[in-house]
């Protein structure tokens, strides 16, 4: 009778096993006759040989904000190998702007490259800068790289590698993605711009003084100062305490270079490089002495005055309800306009001032770091 029972209940468990598995290759039978929907959310990879970038839903993902303009990600696969022997691939995204003033049907887009920091993503980023919108209202395209976790884990640019530093490295594959950019879109070659936030800062500064014929101005937000560290380690010190007197040697050498590049037809001279900087006064990761030595670097690289004569500084005073820090704004003129902005915001930490603070490393009390840059770039071209 027990085994009876035993029998019983075998047969019962591959019945049921039986119908399971026909329900299974039912639902995937009916799978393979309905077309598969295609999404592509934010992040998805391209592949290396399809040029057409995908063209995406701002909504697709809660860290992008939406924005009435064109959202397109792609991936830019860099021809050159890193000296790490590793094959580059960029992510990147792409918004274009749903209006399109006059001077841009005529010249084409300004271009703005937005560089992310340590612990970001691209698209993070451009959320927690809001830079879609700012883009939307002054006529920018932005392009927002992302950093491969395969080169740095942290999502560091590389800010602090001599290679780097010297316009190699992930530096020359983010000028070849601009130049990619530049030949598939309509953009205003004259008007270039690049701007970063801490590590993304460090990263702008290496591109625009390796290539300051490209760039029109360029927007360093956190950053730490120029051409002093040497591998990680030495890039911590100097967030945490800045150079020792080698930040004006390491402009000398920039200028060295661009004498070296520049054809025999040409004076060597370096050309103007407009500069934003913007910093907090509580700023714990990258202290503010970086700041003081940008301004320094960009003086020395401008050839300007570092007092006196062609300086306009303006205090603004705390706004109403916590909405606006207090900060001050020095400007360096070359006739009426600023060719150096050095903003320095009280009460703001490692932060880009004024963004959406649901994203780290970025607060909401004003000012609106990107509307500032975005103002300031408008005021030049190459």
């Amino acid at each position: 009778m027990a085994k009876a029972g035993s029998v019983l209940r075998l047969v019962r468990s591959l019945m049921r096993a039986g119908r399971a598995q026909q329900k299974l290759v039912s639902s995937i039978a009916a799978a393979q006759r309905k077309p598969a929907k295609r999404s592509l959310p934010i992040g998805q990879k391209t592949r290396p040989d399809r040029a057409k970038m995908l063209e995406i839903r701002q909504n697709d993902r809660p860290d992008v904000t939406p924005a009435p303009g064109k959202w397109a990600a792609g991936q830019f696969a860099y021809s050159q190998q890193l000296p790490e022997n590793h094959r580059f691939r960029l992510n990147y995204w792409l918004y274009i702007p749903d209006h399109t003033p006059v001077a841009v049907e005529r010249h084409g887009w300004p271009l703005i490259m937005m560089l992310h920091g340590c612990h970001q993503s691209a698209t993070q980023f451009a959320k927690g800068t809001r830079m879609n919108h700012v883009a939307e209202g002054k006529g920018y395209a932005i392009l927002y790289p992302q950093q491969s976790l395969g080169i740095q884990t942290h999502r560091c640019w590389r800010w602090y590698s001599p290679t780097v530093q010297e316009g190699g490295g992930e530096a020359g594959a983010l000028i070849a993605l601009i130049e990619m950019i530049c030949a598939q879109h309509p953009i205003d070659r004259r008007r270039v711009f690049v701007a970063g936030l801490s590590a993304g800062a460090g990263m702008a500064a290496i591109l625009a003084l390796n290539h300051p014929a490209l760039f029109a101005a360029v927007g360093l937000h956190a950053g730490p100062v120029f051409g002093t560290g040497r591998n990680a380690v030495d890039g911590l010190r100097v967030m945490r305490h800045g150079s020792a007197p080698g930040h004006d040697s390491a402009i000398d050498q920039v200028l060295k270079r661009h004498a070296a590049r520049s054809p025999m037809t040409e004076s060597g001279t370096f050309p103007i490089l407009p500069a934003i900087l913007i910093h907090g006064e509580d700023d714990q990761a990258v202290h503010p002495v970086n700041q003081d030595q940008l301004e320094r670097q960009w003086l020395r690289i401008n050839n300007m005055p570092t007092r006196g004569t062609g300086q306009h500084v303006t205090r603004k005073p705390a706004g109403r309800g916590g909405k606006r820090n207090a900060y001050e704004i020095r400007d360096y003129l070359i006739g009426n306009k600023p060719m150096l902005r050095v903003v320095r915001i009280a009460g703001l930490g490692h932060a880009w001032s004024g963004g959406d603070a649901s994203e780290r490393f970025h607060a909401h009390p004003g000012p609106d770091s990107s509307l500032m840059m975005a103002s300031f770039f408008g005021k030049h071209r190459r």
